[in-house]
């Protein structure tokens, strides 16, 4: 009968722990190592031509036509109120995000990795930071800052 409760707990336990752990789409973008849902992520392109469009934001650098979608690229630079992002080799890097059925793409710097992140270690950011885009943070097993890329002001800019 102990062994039986031991293991119904250990099940429970798991369970809990497999319900906080989620897969995050890490990239850096103008030095900050950001983190993203890859529930979110639709996929990664590189080196896709953007249109520009006139009249829009200053951080929305146009659209692209993906397979007969058109969706807008916010720089994410440039939404960070940093300089544009600007690769040397000329190519860049889109991730296309599906937000509450709204397709966004983000031109970043750099694609990293796919990390189980423990969304229990998230911190929410601090009173006095009021950075419209992280929704929390968190220290990796390597040290690094992760910030938690906020997707609902993402799709709401």
């Amino acid at each position: 009968m102990a062994n039986e409760t031991n293991t119904t707990q250990d099940a429970v336990s798991s369970q809990v722990a497999t319900d906080t752990i989620r897969k995050y789409l890490t990239f850096l973008s103008d030095g900050l190592y950001f983190g993203i849902d890859t529930s979110y992520v639709t996929e990664i392109i590189i080196n896709h031509k953007i249109t520009f469009l006139p009249m829009v934001p200053y951080y929305v650098q146009g659209i692209i036509n993906l397979r007969g979608q058109i969706i807008p690229i916010v720089d994410m630079r440039l939404r960070m109120g940093k300089t544009a992002c600007e690769s040397e080799d000329g190519t860049n890097c889109i991730i296309v995000l599906n937000i509450d059925t709204i397709m966004i793409g983000i031109l970043v710097d750099a694609v990293r990795q796919v990390l189980d992140i423990d969304t229990s270690k998230i911190s929410p950011p601090t009173a006095n930071n009021h950075e419209e885009l992280v929704c929390g943070m968190m220290t990796l097993a390597d040290g690094t800052t992760m910030l938690v890329l906020d997707q609902a002001a993402l799709s709401q800019s």
